[in-house]
C-alpha cells in the first residue's frame, strides 16, 4: 500500500450505515455526525489558511468573511481531474497551503518584533539569536522546548492542512452536481463583488505568494547590489595625516543605547520619564561646562538586530540583513574604528553582549576587544544584559582611561541594560563601589523574572522599558560628570526602536543621536549639521539614514568632503 493511499484513507470520513435513508442511530449515527463536524472544521480551517492576514493588526471578523479565488480554482481542479491526479493534487496542494500558513505565522512574528515580514532568503540566520534570547532570559529547557514545539507546529500544520484539503476533495468529488452549482454561485459573487471598497472577494493567498516571490528575487539579487554600494568609499585612500585631524588628543566614545528609539521621546506612556532624564542630564552637563547637540538617524532595523545597526553606523553602509553583514565583515571597507586606528588612536571595542567567539570583530579594526566574559564582571545577569551599563563604563574607564597621559582612545560600546525584557533593572550606585560587580547581587533578589514580559500587560512593559532607558541615559551623564574632561567626546545613540509591544504599530525606525563635548571647537565642527542644542532632538531636527553618519563624521573632523552618494 502506497503512502498516498494510506494518507488518503486516514483522511476519509468515518464509516456510516449502508442505508442512507435510515436515520442514524447509536454508534453509526455518532460516527456520521462526527464525520460531518470534521468536514465542516476542515473547510473552516482551509478557508482560514487562505484568507488569514499576515499582520496581527488586521485580524478582524471581516478579514475572514471573504471568498478566496484560490479556493474556487482548487474546487474546479478537483472536479475535472481524474481520481489519482485529484488525490495527488489534494495532498501536494494541501501541504503547500500548510507551508503558506507557516510563512504567514512567521510574518506575524517578525512584524511584531522587527516591524517587517519574514524574508525567506535572508532571515534564517536570525532564528539563532531568537533561540539564544529565550535561552538567556528564560532558560535552556525553555529554549529547547521552544525549538521542539516550533518544529512540531510546522510539521503539524503541514500535515493537518494536507489532510483537510484531501478530505474536502473527497466531499467535492462525491457531490459533483452540488459542488459545481456552489462554485458557479460563488464565482458569480466573487466577480460581482470584486470591486474596490467591497472586501468580500479576495485573492489574498495569491497576492501573498506573489509578494514573497518578489521578496525572494530581491534577496537573491541583494548581494550584487550591496557589492556596488560597498565599492564606493570616499575615505578608503585618505592618508592617516588627513584623518580626524580636528579630534587629535581626544578620547572618543561611541555608545549604542539598546532599544533607545524615537518612541522613547514621543510615546505618552514613556516620554515623560525619559525626557525628564534628558532635560535633567542636559542641565547637569551644561553646569559642568559641557555642550551637546542632538538629531535623528534612521536605523536599518527595529525591535532587534542591534549588530546590524552598529555595523551600519561604523561602516557607512546600509546593513539591513545578515547576508550584507557577512559580506561587510569579509571586506576591507574602512570602518570608523579602523579610521581612528589608522590615525594613531587606540581603538577598542567594549562588547558586553559578546560571550562567544566573535571572528567578525576583526573587520572593525580594533586594537583590543573586551568581550563580556573578559571584563572582570562577577555579578549577576540582569535579564538579557550580561552586566549593568555602569559596570561596563567603569571597566572601560579603569582599563583604558585611568592611566595619566594615556594615548588617545576611541571606543565603540553597546550598552545592554535597556534590552528586552526590561527586568530586572539595576540601580545606579557610587562609582567607587562598582568594583567587580558583586555589589549587584542584592539587586536581582526578589526581582520580577525576565519571562514575565510574555504575560505582562503592555502598560507594565512600557513602564519597565522607560525605567531601563532612563537608567542607561543617567549612567552616561554620570560617567561624563565623573570621568569627563576637556578631551572627552561622547557620541551616544539608539541602535533601534523597541519591539511593538512597547511602540505599537507603525512606529518607524528613527532613533536619537547626541554628541557631547566640553571643548567648544568640537561642537563648532558639527554646527553645519543643524542638530538641536541639548541631549534631546526636537521633532524638526534633521533625520539622516544611519549609514550617512560615517562620512559626515569623517568629513566634519577630517576636513575632507566626499562625493555625493545617492544612498545618503
Amino acid at each position: 500500500m502506497s503512502f498516498l493511499t494510506r494518507f488518503r484513507r486516514s483522511a476519509e470520513e468515518p464509516a456510516t450505515t449502508d442505508d442512507d435513508t435510515t436515520a442514524p442511530t447509536g454508534r453509526s449515527g455518532w460516527r456520521r455526525g462526527l464525520g460531518y463536524a470534521t468536514t465542516v472544521l476542515a473547510g473552516l480551517f482551509v478557508l482560514a489558511a487562505l484568507v488569514a492576514p499576515a499582520d496581527l493588526e488586521k485580524f478582524t471578523p471581516g478579514a475572514f468573511l471573504r471568498i478566496p479565488v484560490e479556493g474556487l480554482l482548487g474546487v474546479v481542479l478537483v472536479l475535472v481531474l481524474p481520481p489519482r491526479a485529484r488525490r495527488i493534487f489534494a495532498v501536494v496542494g494541501g501541504a503547500a497551503l500548510g507551508l503558506l500558513l507557516v510563512v504567514k505565522i512567521m510574518d506575524i512574528g517578525f512584524d511584531a518584533v522587527l516591524y517587517r515580514p519574514f524574508d525567506l532568503v535572508l532571515d534564517w540566520p536570525l532564528l539563532g539569536p531568537a533561540v539564544d534570547y529565550v535561552d538567556v532570559t528564560v532558560g535552556r529547557v525553555a529554549s529547547i522546548g521552544a525549538v521542539v514545539a516550533t518544529v512540531a507546529l510546522v510539521i503539524g500544520l503541514i500535515v493537518l492542512t494536507a489532510r483537510a484539503v484531501l478530505r474536502l476533495s473527497r466531499v467535492v468529488s462525491g457531490h459533483r452536481t452540488a459542488s459545481t452549482r456552489l462554485v458557479a454561485l460563488l464565482a458569480v459573487a466573487w466577480i460581482t463583488l470584486a470591486v474596490p471598497g467591497v472586501p468580500i472577494s479576495t485573492g489574498t493567498a495569491s497576492q501573498f505568494v506573489y509578494d514573497h516571490a518578489r521578496q525572494v528575487r530581491a534577496g537573491l539579487n541583494d548581494r550584487e547590489a550591496f557589492a556596488k554600494e560597498a565599492a564606493v568609499d570616499a575615505f578608503r585612500d585618505t592618508p592617516p595625516s588627513e584623518l580626524l585631524t580636528s579630534l587629535h588628543g581626544k578620547d572618543v566614545l561611541i555608545s549604542f543605547v539598546e532599544s533607545y528609539g524615537k518612541n522613547a521621546l514621543e510615546n505618552p506612556d514613556i516620554a515623560p520619564r525619559v525626557t525628564a532624564a534628558l532635560d535633567a542630564g542636559g542641565a547637569e552637563l551644561r553646569a559642568a561646562g559641557y555642550g551637546s547637540r542632538s538629531g535623528w538617524l534612521t536605523s536599518p532595523t527595529a525591535g532587534g538586530g542591534s549588530w546590524l545597526a552598529q555595523a551600519t553606523l561604523l561602516s557607512g553602509l546600509w546593513i539591513e540583513n545578515q547576508q550584507r553583514y557577512r559580506t561587510l565583515v569579509a571586506s576591507d571597507r574602512l570602518s570608523l574604528p579602523s579610521a581612528f586606528a589608522k590615525a594613531d588612536w587606540r581603538a577598542v571595542g567594549v562588547m558586553p553582549g559578546i560571550t562567544q567567539a566573535w571572528p567578525e570583530g576583526e573587520y572593525f579594526g580594533y586594537d583590543k576587544i573586551y568581550p563580556g566574559n573578559d571584563i572582570g564582571y562577577r555579578g549577576p545577569r540582569f535579564g538579557y544584559a550580561t552586566m549593568p551599563d555602569q559596570y561596563t563604563l567603569s571597566a572601560f574607564q579603569q582599563r583604558e582611561r585611568s592611566t595619566p597621559g594615556h594615548a588617545p582612545v576611541m571606543a565603540a560600546m553597546p550598552l545592554l541594560s535597556s534590552h528586552a525584557p526590561w527586568t530586572p533593572i539595576p540601580e545606579p550606585i557610587d562609582w567607587k563601589d562598582v568594583g567587580d560587580g558583586s555589589v549587584y547581587d542584592k539587586m536581582t533578589a526578589g526581582a520580577e523574572a525576565p519571562e514575565t514580559i510574555f504575560g505582562s500587560d503592555p502598560a507594565t512593559v512600557r513602564a519597565n522599558y522607560a525605567k531601563s532607558v532612563e537608567y542607561s541615559l543617567d549612567t552616561l551623564v554620570s560617567y561624563v560628570k565623573n570621568f569627563g574632561d576637556d578631551n572627552l567626546v561622547l557620541v551616544f545613540l539608539g541602535d533601534h526602536q523597541p519591539a511593538q509591544v512597547v511602540t505599537g504599530a507603525d512606529a518607524g525606525h528613527d532613533v536619537p543621536i547626541t554628541i557631547v563635548a566640553k571643548d567648544p571647537a568640537v561642537l563648532d565642527k558639527v554646527a553645519g549639521w543643524g542638530w538641536d542644542d541639548g541631549l534631546k532632538p526636537g521633532a524638526n531636527a534633521p533625520v539622516w539614514r544611519m549609514d550617512a553618519f560615517r562620512d559626515k563624521f569623517l568629513t566634519a573632523f577630517s576636513g575632507k568632503t566626499p562625493p555625493a552618494s545617492p544612498n545618503h
